[in-house]
């Protein structure tokens, strides 16, 4: 097992197990490796001080990490009823959703609202031929 100190694009701090280095690259590359703070995928590692040895009457101080804010339940509840409304309103299409986004925009499909999912390389190939998406809100308690 191996632990790193990870750090995402909005700047949360946290650590995570791996069995391997090569277990935690596989793991990001695949987009699975996100931030419990924010949901990001866009995590990397931090600079990590290696593990020295102290001498025994030697004492280190331990940071406590802080808990993660709760998210106020107002909010909370907004964003689950905006994530009912795409859902009772939009048309699920999964993995199509890069493929029937370009057909709406290009009007190859008639325009309706639509909701799948997409690889991080498909969104940014979306945002950069001018196709606005964005990311339907992660609820806490789809991580549970």
């Amino acid at each position: 097992m191996i632990k790193y100190s990870l750090v995402c694009d909005k700047a949360h701090a946290f650590d995570a197990w791996f069995a391997s280095a090569a277990a935690f690259d596989e793991q990001k590359a695949r987009g699975i490796v996100t931030c419990p703070v924010c949901n990001s995928a866009d995590v990397g590692k931090a600079l990590m001080a290696p593990a020295v040895s102290r001498p025994r009457t030697e004492k280190r101080s331990v940071a406590v990490p802080q808990a993660a804010p709760a998210i106020p339940p107002q909010l909370l509840e907004a964003l689950r009823a905006f994530r009912r409304k795409v859902v009772e309103d939009a048309d699920y299409v999964g993995e199509r959703f890069a493929e029937e986004a370009r057909k709406i925009h290009f009007e190859d499909a008639p325009e309706r609202g639509i909701y799948g999912e997409a690889t991080r390389e498909e969104v940014h190939s979306l945002l950069e031929d001018g196709i606005d998406v964005l990311p339907l809100p992660s609820l806490p308690e789809e991580h549970n």
